[in-house]
């Protein structure tokens, strides 16, 4: 695996992210395209459906997923947080923060945690002042 830091982080899974949503407007272009040639019929209203149905499929498959995997960073960071310091994760700290600091090493950490919850820090800005960077090779 490539080594990973605050600018080679993002994952894109090129046959999801690219080519299924090119496929997708195909899609979308030919449903017009007989819509506009057949009328609007039965069979293009079905076809309309059917590419609606498919986006819809993409976008919630995606959500469910990523939203699972943030309940179980939240997990996993509020046992980190319990192991390196014996308290629980501030409850002031965001979604997104939490999932910006899983990047932190356990040596900053703490100093990380207790600075964006003062400062309210952007999860970006969380990122780029890490110093040591943990990756994680299994987010979705």
């Amino acid at each position: 695996m490539e080594a990973q830091n605050f600018k080679k982080h993002a994952q894109y899974i090129p046959g999801f992210h690219f080519l299924t949503s090119a496929v997708m407007i195909a899609a979308l272009v030919i449903a017009i395209i007989l819509a506009t040639r057949n009328g609007f019929g039965l069979e293009a209203v079905f076809n309309f459906l059917v590419v609606i149905s498919l986006g819809l499929l993409f976008n919630f498959t995606r959500q469910f997923a990523v939203r699972n995997q943030d309940r179980i960073i939240r997990a996993e960071e509020n046992l980190r947080s319990f192991r390196l310091s014996g308290k629980m994760l501030d409850s002031r700290l965001t979604r997104r923060q939490i999932i910006a600091l899983r990047f932190a090493d356990d040596e900053e950490y703490a100093e990380l945690s207790e600075k964006a919850v003062k400062d309210n820090l952007h999860p970006n800005a969380i990122k780029a002042a890490i110093q040591k960077w943990r990756a994680d090779h299994h987010r979705v």
